[in-house]
């Protein structure tokens, strides 16, 4: 038997292969509590109101007609929405406080770890000049 890569899989950069079908399922499992979450912190007086913002800002560009990447295109027209609201749920989860997310979290596993991971990989696609002013405009 070779060792060939299926199309199906992803190889990370620790050379693991990781089934990226099984990742995007796992993915999805999780976004009812992402959503509960988020709407949790955003309830949540002790988060900062510019954490707030930039997650309403996020998803007012991601609602926008006007992007950056146009949605016709495939793939990449997604990509940039999925992208930005990534670091605009990370940087709220940071700004909030382990404390506070894991108190609102009722989802399976470590939430901090699942987001960081999330991040990870989001950044790992945009480049490192984009990384640093979405960073730069999140704060």
């Amino acid at each position: 038997m070779s060792n060939s890569v299926r199309p199906d899989e992803v190889i990370p950069p620790d050379g693991s292969p990781l089934q990226a079908r099984r990742f995007a399922a796992d993915a999805v499992f999780l976004i009812p509590n992402m959503v509960k979450l988020v709407s949790r912190l955003l309830k949540d007086p002790r988060v900062p109101r510019r954490a707030k913002l930039t997650l309403g800002i996020a998803a007012a560009y991601v609602m926008s007609p006007i992007d950056l990447i146009p949605d016709v295109i495939p793939v990449l027209g997604v990509l940039d929405d999925i992208l930005i609201m990534a670091f605009a749920v990370d940087s709220l989860i940071d700004r909030s406080g382990p404390e506070i997310v894991r108190e609102h979290w009722d989802g399976p596993g470590d939430v901090l770890d699942l987001v960081r991971e999330a991040v990870r990989v989001s950044r790992s696609l945009v480049p490192k000049r984009i990384a640093s002013i979405i960073d730069r405009l999140s704060g």
